[in-house]
């Protein structure tokens, strides 16, 4: 009888070990936990995981937590499937030869056949290793940019929560965050079928991200510019984005013409003034939505908008949801995070 599929999860100082172990309790309890919870009768696990690394020894992963991997990479080669969590770095820090043994090994597992699945930033060792160039990727939001300017020939998908792409779609991309248990889930799927992937799904309550990364992510680039004219106009509309031609005020405050203001205000920040003011006023859309119950109209007009229906039309654009849509989505949430008055003039849970 052929036993559990080997799945080899790649650890490093530079994840965490929530994804490590997150991914490995998942692949354990796929085929497991679904009879132990119906019937009482736990079934056969039916991918095995492994944690493999370079280190030989334990080590403190980027949240502290002690990671003991069981398998060096050199035994993981003949894997068939291969999981690697998020690094741990900076979007834009230099990582140049960082990780030249990891991506070494992702070539050689990849010539041999193997599926590799990648979370979040973990695509950028995709990339590394020269396994995108020509294809569709994703990342988490915050390292698109990064993932778009280091590797021009990847065709970078911002928005999406799950990508499965190369030769026989044997290369796997999660978003952001926790999208990394629906990575889990499609490895389940492929490995054991779908209706084994929805037993997982049930048993721990995962929520699928249909929706995508681009309402979670923050739309504002907002790091001050080294420019010091751009970084001082910066600093005004950050409070007065809400006023009338605020690009023209902007320009004032430069002592630029506004054609060559617009010029280097694009070059420092990446965006053109009116998109900028666009996404400062999004963001503070976005803010009244999940925090007031305010009419529609009403937060349009706050941010800035006279036309409503233009707000409505281009919050859709940016944010990939009508305003309606973002307020159901996440205005219950942070209802459920903020502190409520337990009637006795304390704050309950």
């Amino acid at each position: 009888m052929q036993g559990p599929a080997q799945v080899a999860i790649v650890a490093m100082p530079e994840t965490t070990a929530s994804v490590v172990y997150g991914m490995y309790d998942l692949f354990m309890s796929a085929g497991r936990d679904w009879g132990q919870i119906v019937d009482g009768r736990p079934g056969p696990s039916l991918l095995r995981p492994v944690v493999v690394s370079r280190l030989t020894g334990s080590f403190r992963a980027a949240n502290g937590v002690l990671i003991e991997p069981q398998a060096p990479l050199d035994v993981a080669l003949d894997f068939d499937y291969i999981c690697v969590p998020e690094l741990a770095v900076p979007p834009g820090e230099p990582i140049e030869g960082r990780f030249d043994v990891e991506t070494a090994w992702l070539r050689t597992c990849h010539e041999r056949g193997a599926t590799i699945a990648t979370a979040c930033s973990g695509a950028i060792l995709l990339a590394e290793a020269g396994l995108l160039d020509g294809w569709e990727a994703t990342t988490h939001w915050a390292y698109c940019d990064v993932l778009q300017q280091r590797h021009p020939r990847v065709r970078v998908r911002r928005n999406a929560a799950l990508v499965a792409t190369g030769e026989g779609q044997r290369l796997l991309m999660a978003g952001g965050g926790t999208t990394w248990v629906d990575l889990a889930l499609l490895l389940i799927a492929r490995v054991a079928g779908p209706e084994v992937a929805m037993q997982t799904a049930r048993i721990n309550l995962i929520d699928w991200h249909d929706i995508g990364q681009q309402p979670f992510a923050r739309l504002a680039r907002t790091r001050q510019s080294s420019d010091a004219i751009i970084g001082r106009c910066q600093e005004w509309i950050a409070t007065h984005f809400r006023e009338p031609a605020p690009v023209a005020a902007m320009a004032r405050l430069s002592g630029l013409a506004e054609r060559s203001f617009a010029r280097r205000f694009k070059a420092a920040t990446g965006l053109s003034p009116i998109e900028y003011v666009h996404l400062l006023r999004l963001e503070e859309a976005r803010h009244r939505l999940e925090a007031t119950d305010d009419p529609v109209e009403g937060i349009a007009n706050y941010a800035g908008y006279e036309d409503a229906a233009f707000f409505a039309r281009l919050f859709r654009r940016k944010v990939g949801l009508t305003p309606a849509q973002y307020r159901r989505r996440f205005r219950a949430m942070r209802r459920a995070l903020e502190p409520q008055d337990d009637g006795a003039g304390g704050r309950g849970a």
